[in-house]
């Protein structure tokens, strides 16, 4: 894949369960965020990237309204986004 199997010479994947996002193995419209507290979202992007995933990296392919939304609930439960 990436980062660990050019650091390490391994990676971590296998196929996420059917119905669920590529990316962090989690029901969820394709307009919302990643789960950002995934492990296989965590290390997909880990494998990427070379670093862990924050809330605006899980909703950069969001548009603005949802990311608006989303930093305020985050924001009203104690996270910086």
């Amino acid at each position: 894949m990436g980062y660990l199997k050019r650091q390490y010479g391994m990676s971590m994947f296998g196929r996420v369960p059917e119905g669920t996002c590529p990316e962090c193995a989690v029901k969820h419209d394709p307009g919302q965020p990643h789960n950002r507290d995934s492990l296989t979202y965590q290390y997909h992007f880990y494998d990427k990237n070379g670093r862990w995933p924050t809330w605006a990296d899980a909703m950069a392919h969001c548009t603005d309204e949802v990311k608006a939304d989303w930093t305020q609930a985050l924001k009203e439960r104690g996270v910086e986004v």
